[in-house]
């Protein structure tokens, strides 16, 4: 029973946290390529995962989460209630709420103590994110990403060096992202996979990520098409470079599990306040409602991994 446990724990994990995450890292892309043939943005985005995933599991000796999985061991038996996790963030997802998956998925499995250090180091993130894109956009917001800016943006001289720069940029960030969250993805397997597990598991994990560029990110989509210019190729690049950098610089800080939609959510935010401050201050109120509404969507994730990581050590009594 346990292996059937395991199967489909990684299945269901798999779907909801590629699909609630997509929009961190290739939901600017998708906005900005829309009249790009899915199946290409899917070839390239495929291609770094698996280069990613492979390269981690030779240079680690099969731990395809990069370490982060080392303070968290497989159980020794695992019921069915360890399903409730990926469960309840597959509704999450059909309903279009980017939670936290670091705190859905991994606090099932972890320990009070490290769940503190995962919230912590949230919590870091999202400042330094919010922090960051908002100083960033003050200086660059009149230039980059004012309404003149953008319409001599879009001479056709310009699109060619800004279309190479945005893929490279989405391609740095989408292997930052995914060092950070194979941890989510693969924690309902052994934490050394052999060949055989990798490449089924590879595979699965492609033909998830065909459907979901196939139907252009979902419905999770919406809370980066919703923001200013995100379907500009320009405005795209540089947020993906911001957030690439950032994830970068938490990777380096120590293999303890983060979640990056917080991340993710403070540099929208960040930027966003910057671009109606520099841009319109008019609208700053309103743009002061859409932040709190994405801050209390990912809260809704936090709130609900504690109830359940409680729920399943009740039980375990």
């Amino acid at each position: 029973m346990d292996q059937y446990i395991i199967y489909l724990g990684f299945f269901i994990a798999a779907y909801a946290v590629i699909a609630n995450d997509v929009i961190q890292t290739l939901g600017t892309f998708i906005a900005s390529n829309s009249g790009v043939k899915w199946w290409l943005l899917w070839a390239f985005a495929g291609s770094i995962l698996t280069l990613t995933l492979v390269y981690g599991w030779y240079v680690n000796v099969g731990d395809v989460s990069y370490g982060r999985l080392s303070g968290i061991p497989l159980p020794d038996s695992m019921p069915w209630w360890y399903l409730l996790a990926p469960i309840s963030l597959l509704v999450i997802t059909r309903f279009g709420i980017p939670v936290s998956t670091t705190f859905m998925i991994l606090s099932v499995f972890s320990s009070g103590q490290l769940i503190e250090k995962m919230i912590l180091k949230s919590v870091l993130g999202y400042s330094l994110a919010f922090v960051s894109a908002f100083v960033l956009y003050l200086l660059i917001t009149k230039k980059f990403e004012s309404p003149a800016s953008i319409r001599l943006m879009d001479k056709k001289k310009q699109r060619p060096y800004w279309l190479v720069a945005q893929w490279f940029s989405t391609g740095f960030l989408w292997s930052q992202w995914l060092i950070q969250d194979f941890a989510n993805i693969y924690v309902f397997l052994p934490r050394s996979l052999s060949v055989y597990e990798l490449i089924v598991s590879l595979g699965l994990i492609l033909l998830i990520m065909a459907y979901i560029f196939n139907v252009k990110g979902g419905k999770i989509q919406g809370i980066v098409n919703q923001k200013s210019n995100t379907q500009h190729i320009r405005s795209a690049t540089i947020i993906d470079a911001c957030y690439g950098l950032l994830l970068l610089f938490f990777t380096t800080i120590n293999t303890i599990p983060m979640s990056t939609t917080w991340t993710f959510i403070g540099i929208l935010a960040g930027r966003e306040i910057a671009i109606s401050y520099r841009l319109n201050r008019d609208e700053l109120n309103k743009t002061y409602r859409i932040i709190v509404k994405d801050f209390a969507k990912v809260n809704i994730g936090l709130f609900v991994s504690i109830l359940i990581a409680y729920l399943i050590q009740f039980l375990k009594a």
